[in-house]
Protein backbone atom coordinates (compact mmCIF):
# COMPACT_ATOMS: atom_id res chain seq x y z
CA UNK A 1 0.00 0.00 0.00
CA UNK A 2 1.66 3.41 -1.12
CA UNK A 3 1.95 6.45 1.01
CA UNK A 4 -0.49 8.97 -0.35
CA UNK A 5 -0.89 8.71 -4.53
CA UNK A 6 1.44 7.80 -7.29
CA UNK A 7 2.23 10.79 -8.32
CA UNK A 8 3.69 11.10 -11.69
CA UNK A 9 3.54 14.65 -13.02
CA UNK A 10 3.95 16.06 -9.60
CA UNK A 11 6.20 16.01 -7.07
CA UNK A 12 5.11 16.62 -3.88
CA UNK A 13 8.33 18.31 -1.46
CA UNK A 14 8.51 18.12 2.18
CA UNK A 15 11.12 21.55 2.61
CA UNK A 16 9.24 24.62 3.96
CA UNK A 17 11.44 27.59 2.16
CA UNK A 18 10.25 31.28 1.29
CA UNK A 19 7.15 30.90 -1.37
CA UNK A 20 6.42 33.41 -4.30
CA UNK A 21 3.33 34.73 -6.03
CA UNK A 22 2.48 34.13 -8.96
CA UNK A 23 -1.26 35.22 -11.35
CA UNK A 24 -2.54 33.46 -14.10
CA UNK A 25 -4.47 35.91 -16.97
CA UNK A 26 -6.40 33.61 -18.81
CA UNK A 27 -8.33 34.47 -22.38
CA UNK A 28 -10.57 32.60 -24.84
CA UNK A 29 -11.24 33.61 -28.46
CA UNK A 30 -14.47 32.00 -29.78
CA UNK A 31 -15.16 29.69 -26.64
CA UNK A 32 -16.57 32.41 -24.04
CA UNK A 33 -20.04 31.12 -25.22
CA UNK A 34 -19.09 27.31 -24.65
CA UNK A 35 -16.73 27.72 -20.82
CA UNK A 36 -18.44 28.45 -18.21
CA UNK A 37 -15.31 27.79 -15.34
CA UNK A 38 -11.87 27.27 -15.55
CA UNK A 39 -10.00 25.05 -13.10
CA UNK A 40 -6.79 24.79 -11.91
CA UNK A 41 -4.90 22.06 -10.03
CA UNK A 42 -1.17 21.99 -9.36
CA UNK A 43 1.70 21.35 -6.12
CA UNK A 44 2.68 24.41 -3.69
CA UNK A 45 4.83 23.48 -0.91
CA UNK A 46 3.50 20.27 0.98
CA UNK A 47 -0.07 20.87 -0.75
CA UNK A 48 -2.10 19.56 -3.90
CA UNK A 49 -4.18 23.00 -5.01
CA UNK A 50 -7.45 22.90 -6.70
CA UNK A 51 -9.05 26.66 -7.49
CA UNK A 52 -11.81 27.65 -9.80
CA UNK A 53 -12.48 30.81 -11.66
CA UNK A 54 -15.63 31.37 -13.56
CA UNK A 55 -15.17 32.53 -17.05
CA UNK A 56 -16.71 36.18 -17.96
CA UNK A 57 -16.94 38.30 -21.08
CA UNK A 58 -14.41 35.19 -22.39
CA UNK A 59 -11.62 36.01 -19.13
CA UNK A 60 -10.44 34.28 -16.18
CA UNK A 61 -7.66 34.58 -13.69
CA UNK A 62 -6.27 32.85 -11.07
CA UNK A 63 -3.58 33.91 -7.98
CA UNK A 64 -1.25 32.11 -5.99
CA UNK A 65 1.89 30.87 -4.02
CA UNK A 66 4.80 28.57 -5.50
CA UNK A 67 8.00 27.68 -3.95
CA UNK A 68 9.44 26.32 -7.57
CA UNK A 69 8.33 26.06 -10.88
CA UNK A 70 5.88 23.33 -11.31
CA UNK A 71 3.87 21.64 -13.87
CA UNK A 72 -0.14 22.46 -13.30
CA UNK A 73 -3.42 21.38 -15.25
CA UNK A 74 -5.74 23.82 -16.85
CA UNK A 75 -9.48 22.35 -17.06
CA UNK A 76 -12.46 23.59 -18.88
CA UNK A 77 -15.93 23.52 -17.52
CA UNK A 78 -17.95 23.43 -20.91
CA UNK A 79 -21.62 24.03 -21.21
CA UNK A 80 -24.51 21.64 -21.57
CA UNK A 81 -24.57 21.43 -24.92
CA UNK A 82 -20.50 20.96 -25.87
CA UNK A 83 -18.80 17.50 -25.99
CA UNK A 84 -16.19 16.94 -23.29
CA UNK A 85 -13.56 16.42 -25.44
CA UNK A 86 -10.03 18.06 -25.17
CA UNK A 87 -10.98 20.06 -21.88
CA UNK A 88 -7.53 19.95 -20.05
CA UNK A 89 -4.40 20.78 -21.27
CA UNK A 90 -0.74 21.17 -19.06
CA UNK A 91 1.01 24.51 -18.14
CA UNK A 92 4.08 24.79 -16.10
CA UNK A 93 3.44 27.45 -13.63
CA UNK A 94 6.38 29.81 -12.09
CA UNK A 95 6.41 32.86 -9.95
CA UNK A 96 5.47 35.89 -11.87
CA UNK A 97 3.07 37.16 -14.44
CA UNK A 98 1.75 34.28 -16.84
CA UNK A 99 -1.04 34.56 -19.61
CA UNK A 100 -2.66 31.68 -21.41
CA UNK A 101 -4.64 32.50 -24.92
CA UNK A 102 -6.99 29.55 -26.13
CA UNK A 103 -7.67 30.02 -29.48
CA UNK A 104 -10.68 27.61 -31.62
CA UNK A 105 -9.96 24.94 -28.74
CA UNK A 106 -9.31 25.18 -25.06
CA UNK A 107 -6.92 23.09 -25.07
CA UNK A 108 -4.83 25.00 -28.30
CA UNK A 109 -2.81 27.40 -25.84
CA UNK A 110 -0.25 30.37 -26.22
CA UNK A 111 1.76 30.96 -23.10
CA UNK A 112 3.45 33.86 -21.67
CA UNK A 113 5.34 34.92 -19.00
CA UNK A 114 6.68 31.21 -17.95
CA UNK A 115 10.25 30.03 -19.51
CA UNK A 116 9.30 26.95 -17.45
CA UNK A 117 6.82 26.15 -19.67
CA UNK A 118 8.58 27.56 -23.06
CA UNK A 119 11.46 24.50 -21.53
CA UNK A 120 8.19 21.73 -21.15
CA UNK A 121 6.57 22.51 -24.74
CA UNK A 122 9.53 21.81 -26.53
CA UNK A 123 10.01 18.40 -24.12
CA UNK A 124 6.30 17.66 -25.34
CA UNK A 125 7.16 18.01 -28.95
CA UNK A 126 10.39 15.96 -28.95
CA UNK A 127 8.28 13.21 -26.24
CA UNK A 128 4.90 13.36 -28.85
CA UNK A 129 5.52 10.58 -31.40
CA UNK A 130 6.69 8.11 -28.03
CA UNK A 131 3.85 9.11 -26.84
CA UNK A 132 1.52 8.34 -29.61
CA UNK A 133 3.08 5.29 -30.13
CA UNK A 134 2.55 4.34 -27.00
CA UNK A 135 -1.17 5.05 -26.84
CA UNK A 136 -1.38 3.03 -30.01
CA UNK A 137 0.27 0.09 -27.93
CA UNK A 138 -2.36 0.68 -25.52
CA UNK A 139 -4.92 0.50 -28.04
CA UNK A 140 -4.00 -2.74 -29.41
CA UNK A 141 -3.37 -4.01 -25.87
CA UNK A 142 -7.00 -3.16 -24.63
CA UNK A 143 -8.52 -4.80 -27.70
CA UNK A 144 -6.26 -7.91 -26.81
CA UNK A 145 -7.36 -8.38 -23.66
CA UNK A 146 -11.19 -7.84 -24.52
CA UNK A 147 -11.05 -10.75 -26.83
CA UNK A 148 -8.62 -13.11 -24.54
CA UNK A 149 -5.61 -12.67 -26.77
CA UNK A 150 -3.13 -13.32 -24.46
CA UNK A 151 -0.04 -13.73 -27.02
CA UNK A 152 -1.03 -10.57 -28.48
CA UNK A 153 -0.70 -9.01 -24.90
CA UNK A 154 2.52 -10.31 -24.37
CA UNK A 155 4.17 -9.03 -27.67
CA UNK A 156 2.86 -5.88 -27.33
CA UNK A 157 3.58 -5.76 -23.46
CA UNK A 158 7.24 -6.47 -24.61
CA UNK A 159 7.35 -3.59 -27.19
CA UNK A 160 5.80 -1.40 -24.70
CA UNK A 161 8.75 -2.34 -22.52
CA UNK A 162 11.38 -1.81 -25.17
CA UNK A 163 9.95 1.88 -26.08
CA UNK A 164 9.64 2.62 -22.58
CA UNK A 165 13.39 1.82 -22.03
CA UNK A 166 14.28 3.53 -25.37
CA UNK A 167 12.82 6.44 -24.36
CA UNK A 168 14.56 6.82 -20.58
CA UNK A 169 18.09 6.54 -22.35
CA UNK A 170 17.90 7.88 -25.78
CA UNK A 171 15.43 11.00 -24.94
CA UNK A 172 15.63 11.90 -21.88
CA UNK A 173 18.76 11.45 -21.02
CA UNK A 174 19.88 13.80 -23.57
CA UNK A 175 17.35 16.58 -22.46
CA UNK A 176 18.65 16.46 -18.76
CA UNK A 177 22.34 16.95 -20.16
CA UNK A 178 21.38 19.55 -22.84
CA UNK A 179 19.40 21.80 -19.95
CA UNK A 180 20.88 21.41 -17.01
CA UNK A 181 19.42 24.84 -15.58
CA UNK A 182 15.58 24.11 -16.80
CA UNK A 183 13.34 23.09 -14.06
CA UNK A 184 12.02 20.77 -16.66
CA UNK A 185 15.12 18.74 -16.60
CA UNK A 186 14.72 18.18 -13.13
CA UNK A 187 10.96 16.69 -13.84
CA UNK A 188 12.08 14.70 -16.58
CA UNK A 189 14.61 13.59 -14.03
CA UNK A 190 11.91 12.47 -11.52
CA UNK A 191 10.36 10.62 -14.62
CA UNK A 192 13.72 8.85 -15.47
CA UNK A 193 13.91 7.89 -11.73
CA UNK A 194 10.74 6.52 -11.36
CA UNK A 195 9.97 4.85 -7.88
CA UNK A 196 12.65 2.44 -7.69
CA UNK A 197 15.97 4.70 -8.45
CA UNK A 198 18.88 3.15 -9.59
CA UNK A 199 21.35 5.16 -8.08
CA UNK A 200 24.49 4.48 -10.53
CA UNK A 201 22.59 5.89 -13.44
CA UNK A 202 20.05 8.92 -11.65
CA UNK A 203 22.98 10.57 -9.41
CA UNK A 204 25.51 11.24 -12.47
CA UNK A 205 22.25 12.83 -13.84
CA UNK A 206 21.22 14.81 -10.91
CA UNK A 207 24.89 15.77 -10.85
CA UNK A 208 24.83 17.51 -14.22
CA UNK A 209 21.45 19.96 -13.07
CA UNK A 210 22.82 23.77 -12.48
CA UNK A 211 23.20 24.51 -8.73
CA UNK A 212 19.93 26.24 -8.98
CA UNK A 213 18.16 23.52 -9.99
CA UNK A 214 19.48 21.24 -7.71
CA UNK A 215 18.36 23.54 -5.09
CA UNK A 216 14.98 23.34 -5.39
CA UNK A 217 12.48 21.57 -2.69
CA UNK A 218 11.92 19.06 -4.57
CA UNK A 219 15.22 18.11 -5.75
CA UNK A 220 16.41 18.28 -2.35
CA UNK A 221 14.16 15.07 -1.62
CA UNK A 222 15.29 13.49 -4.93
CA UNK A 223 18.52 13.77 -3.93
CA UNK A 224 17.92 12.29 -0.02
CA UNK A 225 16.39 9.02 -1.58
CA UNK A 226 19.51 8.49 -3.72
CA UNK A 227 21.39 8.87 0.02
CA UNK A 228 18.74 6.59 1.07
CA UNK A 229 18.78 4.33 -1.80
CA UNK A 230 23.05 4.10 -0.99
CA UNK A 231 22.68 3.59 2.66
CA UNK A 232 19.89 0.70 1.78
CA UNK A 233 21.49 -1.26 -1.26
CA UNK A 234 22.26 -4.43 -1.42
CA UNK A 235 25.44 -5.20 0.51
CA UNK A 236 25.25 -2.12 2.90
CA UNK A 237 25.40 -2.67 6.54
CA UNK A 238 21.90 -1.96 8.05
CA UNK A 239 21.68 1.42 9.79
CA UNK A 240 20.88 0.40 13.08
CA UNK A 241 17.66 1.75 15.13
CA UNK A 242 15.39 1.42 18.65
CA UNK A 243 12.43 0.88 19.08
CA UNK A 244 9.88 0.15 21.52
CA UNK A 245 8.44 -3.91 21.33
CA UNK A 246 4.82 -4.68 22.11
CA UNK A 247 5.76 -4.59 26.07
CA UNK A 248 7.08 -1.34 25.30
CA UNK A 249 10.69 -2.78 25.71
CA UNK A 250 14.01 -0.95 23.61
CA UNK A 251 15.31 -3.87 20.66
CA UNK A 252 18.06 -2.48 18.82
CA UNK A 253 18.59 -3.50 15.19
CA UNK A 254 22.32 -4.73 15.79
CA UNK A 255 21.23 -6.76 18.45
CA UNK A 256 19.81 -9.41 16.41
CA UNK A 257 22.64 -10.10 14.54
CA UNK A 258 24.10 -13.78 14.54
CA UNK A 259 21.15 -14.81 12.63
CA UNK A 260 19.58 -14.01 9.27
CA UNK A 261 17.06 -11.60 9.14
CA UNK A 262 14.06 -10.07 7.77
CA UNK A 263 12.78 -6.85 8.64
CA UNK A 264 9.53 -6.48 7.91
CA UNK A 265 7.50 -3.01 7.29
CA UNK A 266 3.90 -3.08 7.65
CA UNK A 267 1.31 -2.38 9.74
CA UNK A 268 -2.15 -3.91 10.70
CA UNK A 269 -4.41 -1.61 8.53
CA UNK A 270 -2.46 -2.94 5.19
CA UNK A 271 -4.36 -4.89 3.00
CA UNK A 272 -1.29 -6.60 0.74
CA UNK A 273 0.53 -6.59 3.67
CA UNK A 274 -2.11 -9.07 5.44
CA UNK A 275 -2.48 -11.00 2.16
CA UNK A 276 1.55 -11.28 2.79
CA UNK A 277 2.17 -12.42 6.04
CA UNK A 278 0.83 -15.86 5.33
CA UNK A 279 4.05 -16.57 3.64
CA UNK A 280 6.13 -15.05 5.69
CA UNK A 281 5.03 -17.01 8.61
CA UNK A 282 5.69 -20.33 6.47
CA UNK A 283 8.80 -19.22 6.15
CA UNK A 284 9.42 -18.28 10.02
CA UNK A 285 8.67 -21.47 10.59
CA UNK A 286 10.60 -23.83 8.23
CA UNK A 287 13.63 -21.91 8.97
CA UNK A 288 13.35 -20.52 12.40
CA UNK A 289 15.52 -23.34 13.93
CA UNK A 290 18.03 -23.09 11.23
CA UNK A 291 19.34 -19.40 12.03
CA UNK A 292 16.45 -17.16 10.72
CA UNK A 293 14.43 -14.70 12.70
CA UNK A 294 11.96 -11.48 11.67
CA UNK A 295 11.36 -8.17 12.85
CA UNK A 296 8.11 -6.71 12.71
CA UNK A 297 8.41 -2.80 12.24
CA UNK A 298 4.57 -1.28 12.10
CA UNK A 299 3.25 1.85 10.62
CA UNK A 300 0.31 2.01 12.59
CA UNK A 301 -1.10 5.11 14.07
CA UNK A 302 -0.25 6.10 17.95
CA UNK A 303 -4.29 5.64 18.62
CA UNK A 304 -3.98 1.69 17.22
CA UNK A 305 -1.81 -0.21 19.18
CA UNK A 306 -4.96 -2.36 20.07
CA UNK A 307 -5.07 -2.73 16.22
CA UNK A 308 -1.88 -3.69 15.91
CA UNK A 309 -1.57 -6.13 18.34
CA UNK A 310 -4.85 -7.77 17.08
CA UNK A 311 -3.42 -8.13 13.70
CA UNK A 312 0.11 -10.12 15.26
CA UNK A 313 -2.60 -12.13 17.07
CA UNK A 314 -4.50 -13.03 14.23
CA UNK A 315 -2.00 -13.37 11.72
CA UNK A 316 0.09 -15.66 14.04
CA UNK A 317 2.96 -13.88 13.90
CA UNK A 318 5.14 -14.89 16.39
CA UNK A 319 8.40 -13.58 16.07
CA UNK A 320 9.84 -9.99 17.46
CA UNK A 321 7.51 -6.88 16.71
CA UNK A 322 8.54 -2.98 17.38
CA UNK A 323 7.06 0.42 16.44
CA UNK A 324 7.01 3.97 17.45
CA UNK A 325 3.17 4.24 16.23
CA UNK A 326 4.19 7.28 14.04
CA UNK A 327 2.34 6.03 10.77
CA UNK A 328 4.24 6.90 7.70
CA UNK A 329 6.44 9.11 10.10
CA UNK A 330 7.71 6.06 11.84
CA UNK A 331 11.23 6.82 12.65
CA UNK A 332 12.76 3.43 10.96
CA UNK A 333 10.20 3.45 7.98
CA UNK A 334 12.08 7.09 7.19
CA UNK A 335 15.73 6.07 7.81
CA UNK A 336 15.17 3.19 5.53
CA UNK A 337 12.90 5.80 2.62
CA UNK A 338 9.94 3.14 3.41
CA UNK A 339 7.07 4.95 0.57
CA UNK A 340 5.01 1.79 0.47
CA UNK A 341 4.36 -1.61 2.13
CA UNK A 342 5.12 -3.93 2.69
CA UNK A 343 8.50 -3.38 1.83
CA UNK A 344 11.25 -5.93 3.58
CA UNK A 345 15.01 -5.85 3.78
CA UNK A 346 16.58 -9.47 4.40
CA UNK A 347 20.02 -9.23 6.31
CA UNK A 348 23.21 -11.73 6.89
CA UNK A 349 24.14 -12.88 10.66
CA UNK A 350 26.98 -9.59 10.03
CA UNK A 351 23.55 -7.00 9.45
CA UNK A 352 24.58 -6.82 5.92
CA UNK A 353 21.90 -6.15 3.27
CA UNK A 354 21.65 -9.46 0.98
CA UNK A 355 17.73 -8.97 -0.27
CA UNK A 356 14.88 -6.57 -0.49
CA UNK A 357 11.54 -6.84 -0.85
CA UNK A 358 11.57 -10.61 -1.30
CA UNK A 359 7.90 -11.78 -1.31
CA UNK A 360 6.31 -15.04 -1.87
CA UNK A 361 8.40 -17.61 -3.80
CA UNK A 362 10.98 -15.10 -3.90
CA UNK A 363 11.84 -14.88 -0.25
CA UNK A 364 11.31 -18.34 0.04
CA UNK A 365 13.87 -19.32 -2.67
CA UNK A 366 16.66 -17.45 -1.36
CA UNK A 367 16.54 -18.66 2.22
CA UNK A 368 16.38 -22.07 0.67
CA UNK A 369 19.85 -21.02 -1.00
CA UNK A 370 21.76 -19.53 1.86
CA UNK A 371 20.28 -21.39 4.88
CA UNK A 372 19.32 -25.08 2.97
CA UNK A 373 16.60 -26.55 2.25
Amino acid sequence: MKKGLAVIVAFIPCFLIAQTSFTLSGSLNKLKDTVKVVYLDYISGNARISDSSKVVDGKYSFKGMLDEPTLGRITAGLSKNNAAEDIATSIYLQPGNISVTSTGSFTSIAVKGSSAHDDFKKFEDIIQPYSDTMRYYYQVYSEARQTGNTAKMQEIQSKAMKLEAYIKEKVFVPYIKNNPSSPVSFFVLQQYAGNDIDVNKVEPLFATLSPAVQNLSSAKQLKERINIEKRTAIGQIAADFTQNDTLGNPVKLSSLRGKYLLVDFWASWCGPCRQENPNVVNVYNKFKDKGFTVLGVSLDKQNAKDAWLKAIHDDNLTWTHVSDLQFWNNAAARLYGIESIPQNFLLDPQGKIIGKNLRGAELLETLEEVLGK
